[in-house]
Order: structure tokens, then C-alpha cells, then sequence
């Protein structure tokens, strides 16, 4: 699996540097070529020598050497690797990669690669925890860098907790891991997907609004899925608080008539999934904050019924999706209600679940649900949102690689 494959190393200045050194004699044992940039900093615990002779290629430190740049610039050794590692990550190098500093060989060649990149943090316990690192991580997540570790235990630094560089080991499975997933089909490549996600919010007056209890775990997993098995995918979501998904062109929206907007705006598309909780009405919003008087009654409050989506994008003619798939939250007689609604919509498929107060469907992270189509009714079992979302895109994949091009999914 790793046999001729080419990793770019990167070896940043923290003490778990001396790990690289076997990390190079373990990946270069399995048949990998392996290129390395020292930092500065890496170069205060392991030498330019020790590098060069486990990996058998030249190593780079300097972004202004001009033999280094003639023979190999910056950015070719950022793009002529399959994978990207950053072991050890320090905190340092994990904040320069979020804000997209390029102030070194190393940080430019990060911002320079269109390859995919692990990092392997190593760092002291407090730097690990600190909420600065934790939100470089997640920025660095949602664009799709990979992370193995790090883990707990005895620190260089004398202090006990997390931040202990993974061991070689197990970042050469993470990279095995990378590789298989990489050879994996990818039957929805070259399929454009339309996802929708999290609640619609509807204003009362600039403080005040209407919404649904959505936390847009399950769209976002959809999205994340249908991606994962190379289409596409364009994530359009109301007001979250959860991480955009990797892979993904996000749109973000407020009210039901901008998810409508942003929707057709995507078109044409393969795939549609209507996963989000759209308001039904809204209110002609006051422009100033309603004000409550003493003694007086409540103000009223007209309601308007909002735009269907998935009605709209159902019967949307030659721009219709291939394959239209909604959901349906109920809290009673859920499959039911579904199968009517399917029928209503004018959908292909529709997902029903129970999201009654008992579930704990909304906020949380298991959905039961049930897939209507044309041929009846599958009562899938409980499972965590993604599983169920995978479950989704592998069946989205297979009916469109059965359907011929003229015919429905």
C-alpha cells in the first residue's frame, strides 16, 4: 500500500523531533520516498546529517537558498508529494498554518501545496489545552487537515497530561490510513450534490426570531458523506455552531427564502438532500425591537406561510435534481406523515424520523430513521448521525449508478 509512495516531511522545533528519525527509517522501510524540511527549530534536536542519511535525499532548511531554489523550489517540494506530514507539530507551526503565515521554508511550503497534510502535535500540556491551539486545530480541521494524537502521559517538560507526540507507529498507520482511503472508489465523482442544513431562522424584529430546533449534525454529516465518496458538494446551512465539514463549499443562510435563493443558485445539481429544518412561517419583521407596555396586551404576531423548499426544488422542471431526497421530522405517526409528505412534495425519496422529545434526535448525535421511495418502506436501525449519513450516500451512490441516464433514480 505505501510501496512508491512519496511523503513530504516536515520536522518542526519541539524535543519529539528525535521520533522523525524513525519515523523516516520506519516509512522508507515500506518502500516510501521520503523528503524532509528541517526548521530552525527542528535543527536545535536532530541534524541536517542524521535526516539525510535515513531518508537518502537532500534536506531543505532555507527558503532563500538559491542552490535549494534552483534544484527544487519551494514549490515543487510542496506539490511533488502524495502526502504532507508535520511531525512534530508544535503549537507555533499549527497557529502559522491557521492564520496562513509563510515565514519559513516549511510554513510556505504548507500554504504553497495543494496536497493533503497530517499533522502530529507535540507540545506542553497547558500549550496543548490553551483555547488559542484548540481553535487553530479547528480551523485547521474544518479545511481538512488530518491529526493523529496527540497523547497523554509523562512530558519532556516534566509535567504529565496531553501533548505527547503520537508514536511512529501510529502515524504510519494514520498514513496507511490516508493512502487506503485515497485507493477507495469514489462513485459519485464528477456528481454535483446540493445539500441543506441546520434550522432557518425568522426575524421578529432585530432581536427577536422564530427557528427550529436543529443542530445540523445530521446535513452536515449528509454533506461530509456525499463528499467523502467524491462529489461535489455544496452545504448550504443555517445558524450552527458545529464545524463547517471538510470538503465542502459552504453557504451560509438565515431565513427559509435565502435557503431557497441559495438552493437554486446551486443548480443544476445531481443530488439534492433537504436535511434542514426550515421554519413553515415567518413574520413581516418590525424595525424596531416590539416593546412591551404595562398592562397591554402582547403584540400580535401575523404569520406567513414561508417558501417549500423541496416542493420548489422538486418540481423545478429541467433544472430539477436527478434525485431528490427530503427528510421528514415528525412526532407521531412518523412513517405515515412521511409517506404523505413524499407523495405532497413530489420528492424521490424521503427519510423520516421521530424527533418527539423523548428520542433526543434534536442536539443529539444517534437518528433513527426510516427510507421511503417507490418501493416501500426500510426501517434502518439506530445509529450515530454519520453512520446513518454514510448509510445515505452509499445508497444515493448506488441508485444513480443503476439508474440509466434517462431514468429517475
Amino acid at each position: 500500500m505505501l510501496d512508491g509512495r512519496r511523503v513530504l516531511l516536515i520536522i518542526t522545533g519541539g524535543i519529539a523531533a528525535y521520533k522523525s528519525l524513525e519515523l523516516i527509517r520506519r516509512l522508507r522501510d515500506r518502500g516510501v520516498r521520503v523528503r524532509c524540511i528541517l526548521t530552525k527549530g527542528g535543527a536545535q534536536f536532530v541534524t541536517p546529517l542524521s535526516v539525510a542519511a535515513l531518508s537518502e535525499e537532500k534536506v531543505y532548511q532555507d527558503l532563500f537558498s538559491l542552490t535549494d531554489e534552483s534544484e527544487m523550489g519551494h514549490i515543487r517540494l510542496s506539490r511533488e508529494a502524495d502526502l504532507v506530514v508535520v511531525a512534530p507539530a508544535t503549537a507555533d507551526v499549527l497557529a502559522k498554518m491557521a492564520a496562513g503565515m509563510a515565514d519559513d521554508l516549511a510554513t510556505t511550503a504548507l500554504l504553497a501545496t495543494d496536497k493533503p497534510v497530517l499533522v502530529a502535535p507535540a507540545m506542553n500540556t497547558m500549550m496543548w489545552s490553551h483555547s488559542a491551539t484548540q481553535d487553530n486545530l479547528a480551523t485547521l480541521k474544518r479545511r481538512g487537515v488530518r491529526t493523529v494524537g496527540p497523547n497523554s502521559g509523562d512530558l519532556a517538560c516534566g509535567e504529565v497530561g496531553a501533548g505527547r507526540m503520537a508514536e511512529v507507529a501510529e502515524i504510519i498507520a494514520a498514513v496507511k490510513g490516508f493512502f487506503a482511503e485515497s485507493a477507495a472508489p469514489r462513485p459519485l465523482a464528477g456528481r454535483r450534490a446540493v445539500v441543506t442544513s441546520g434550522p432557518t431562522v425568522e426575524a421578529i424584529d432585530p432581536v427577536r426570531f422564530i427557528a427550529n430546533r436543529s443542530s445540523g449534525k445530521q446535513g452536515h454529516a449528509v454533506a461530509a458523506a456525499l463528499a467523502a465518496l467524491g462529489a461535489e458538494v455544496t452545504l448550504v446551512s443555517g445558524p450552527v455552531t458545529i464545524p463547517d465539514p471538510a470538503g465542502v463549499r459552504m453557504v451560509r443562510v438565515e431565513s427559509a427564502r435565502d435557503m431557497l435563493a441559495a438552493c437554486q443558485a446551486a443548480l443544476p445539481a445531481d443530488i439534492l438532500v433537504c436535511a434542514a429544518a426550515v421554519a413553515d412561517w415567518r413574520v413581516e419583521a418590525a424595525d424596531q425591537k416590539l416593546k412591551k407596555q404595562p398592562g397591554g396586551a402582547p403584540p400580535a404576531l401575523v404569520l406567513s406561510e414561508n417558501p417549500d423548499i423541496l416542493a420548489t426544488l422538486s418540481q423545478a422542471g429541467a433544472r430539477r435534481p436527478r434525485l431528490v431526497v427530503g427528510f421528514a421530522a415528525e412526532t407521531e405517526t412518523v412513517v405515515e406523515h412521511a409517506v404523505a409528505k413524499r407523495r405532497r412534495k413530489g420528492c424521490d425519496w424521503i427519510l423520516a424520523n421521530d424527533v418527539s422529545p423523548a428520542t433526543g434526535t434534536f442536539g443529539g448525535d444517534d437518528n433513527t430513521l426510516h427510507l421511503i421511495t417507490d418501493h416501500g418502506v426500510e426501517d434502518w436501525p439506530r445509529l450515530t448521525k454519520q453512520a446513518a449519513a454514510e448509510r445515505l450516500a452509499a445508497r444515493i451512490a448506488e441508485a444513480l449508478a443503476a439508474a440509466s441516464p434517462k431514468e429517475p433514480a
